[in-house]
């Protein structure tokens, strides 16, 4: 069985045509999992269906534990799954979903797969992610290097559309709760890669994704979230010279932005006072004894 996860965050009519798109594939056994991050947004219950459960979240809780309300609760009843977790603002293109099966039982080795994301263009706007931790980079790339094979190893995958296979996991899968928005498809990827989980590319199934038709709703929210969260991950994953670095970058820029474009540059200085605020709570607590990034 299939289970597609969707993060509803006042996104129905995207949502609705993304079910269009997955209700054409004939044959394939499916279940959909609407997550409700807008618990006032009436209009997506009109979607609930044989095939179509809602879960109320209660709130927003972001991308990630939404996700991972939809994950345990699909855990708990096929533990063989495969889950599809794709965005609001995309859709499958013609015969993907048929694809599926036939690719993980040809390779079961996989644990987390990731699909070529298009424009509406046709331009691809994923095609496998960089991290480059010297210089602190994290990035999409924007052509699929074939080498005949049917996938290709990568450092991360866009939580736009990305696939689980839960054979490989003794426990359900979790996104980090200390993400809202932004890199948790990356941290999710690096830590279930360090475990010896098998994350890659594919150019066999593709979706379209209208890129930021959602989150670029509200500019300062979107840039204070993956300001925010990319500190997180620098952290993490690079050098406390590297972060030091990013971060007086960050800061700087958002000064200059304020009288530019001062939705983003107060969105940027939000997020650095948020992960500030982080750290200084983590240097306060007892027993605490690794340096902060500052």
């Amino acid at each position: 069985m299939i289970y597609f996860v969707i993060v509803n965050y006042y996104s129905s009519d995207f949502i609705a045509s993304l079910i269009r798109s997955i209700q054409a594939s004939k044959g394939v056994p499916y279940t959909i999992i609407i997550i409700n991050n807008s618990p006032d947004d009436v209009s997506i219950h009109h979607l609930e269906g044989d095939d179509i459960l809602i879960l109320e979240a209660g709130s927003n809780l972001g991308f990630g534990q939404a996700c991972n309300l939809g994950l345990n609760w699909i855990y708990t009843q096929d533990t063989q799954a495969i889950v599809w977790i794709i965005n609001p603002d995309t859709y499958l293109l013609p015969d993907v979903l048929e694809k599926v099966p036939t690719f993980f039982a040809s390779h079961p080795e996989l644990s987390i797969v990731g699909t070529i994301v298009y424009t509406p263009t046709g331009e691809i706007w994923f095609a496998g992610g960089e991290f480059i931790p010297e210089k602190g980079e994290i990035r999409a790339k924007k052509i699929y290097s074939n080498s005949g094979s049917s996938y290709l190893e990568t450092p991360w995958i866009s939580g736009c559309s990305l696939l689980i296979n839960f054979k490989k996991f003794d426990i359900c899968p979790q996104f980090d709760r200390d993400y809202f928005l932004y890199y948790e498809d990356f941290d999710f990827c690096r830590r279930y890669a360090s475990l010896g989980h098998l994350i890659v590319i594919t150019h066999q199934m593709g979706v379209v994704h209208e890129v930021s038709a959602i989150t670029s709703k509200n500019l300062a929210a979107k840039f204070k979230y993956s300001t925010y969260s990319y500190l997180l991950t620098i952290e993490r994953y690079s050098s406390k010279i590297i972060l030091t670095v990013r971060f007086t970058r960050l800061f700087l820029n958002a000064i200059y932005l304020i009288t530019v474009k001062p939705q983003v540059a107060f969105g940027k200085l939000h997020g650095v006072w948020l992960y500030l605020r982080r750290v200084l709570r983590i240097s306060q607590k007892p027993g605490f004894s690794k340096k902060p990034g500052f």
